[in-house]
């Protein structure tokens, strides 16, 4: 799950913190990878990273997942996504936890960039991919409320995650000309 955190604003909403006897939360760490970053820059999910699939369907538009409520920065609009572990590949991860949370089949899908955000002791890769057999997501874990294909033109219209919200306007531009088939 994508649960990039950005640094806390003075003014706004401290982040909601998940309540133990929350039946949709994961009991604790499922890897290592899966615990909290703390650096000058703020605080971010994934001990050796995150990584997101950003799915573009050319007949549906982007597949958004509306994070559950108890997530950080939950109840706004993301990519499917979360920690990575130690070793792992920044694609590999990112298809993998979209199959893990929005039964997302890696073979119908094909690579067309990875977008980077560095802050020095942690990343986020937001790896973009086109649909090439089409498939219907399914909420296949806790972490979502709704999965939904939203048109390219409509995604901003979305409460998206800060994080999501800063990349997407470059995100869709680097769909946009390497995708013939974006609209």
């Amino acid at each position: 799950m994508d649960r990039t955190a950005v640094p806390h604003q003075p003014g706004s909403p401290q982040p909601v913190s998940p309540l133990p006897d929350d039946p949709r939360r994961p009991l604790g760490p499922r890897d290592p990878g899966d615990a909290w970053v703390e650096g000058d820059r703020g605080r971010f999910w994934g001990r050796f990273g995150s990584a997101g699939l950003l799915v573009h369907d050319p007949a549906k538009g982007i597949l958004l997942q509306h994070r559950a409520l108890w997530s950080d920065q939950g109840g706004t609009w993301g990519l499917p996504g979360g920690a990575l572990h130690q070793g792992e590949q920044a694609v590999h991860g990112a298809l993998r936890e979209a199959r893990e949370e929005a039964a997302v089949p890696p073979e119908n899908v094909r690579t067309l960039f990875t977008s980077v955000f560095d802050v020095g002791y942690w990343t986020y890769t937001t790896v973009v991919v086109e649909v090439i057999a089409p498939f219907d997501p399914a909420i296949s874990d806790p972490e979502s409320l709704e999965l939904v294909w939203v048109p390219v033109d409509g995604v901003g219209d979305k409460a998206l995650h800060p994080g999501f919200a800063r990349s997407w306007p470059e995100l869709r531009r680097r769909l946009m000309d390497s995708s013939p088939n974006a609209s």
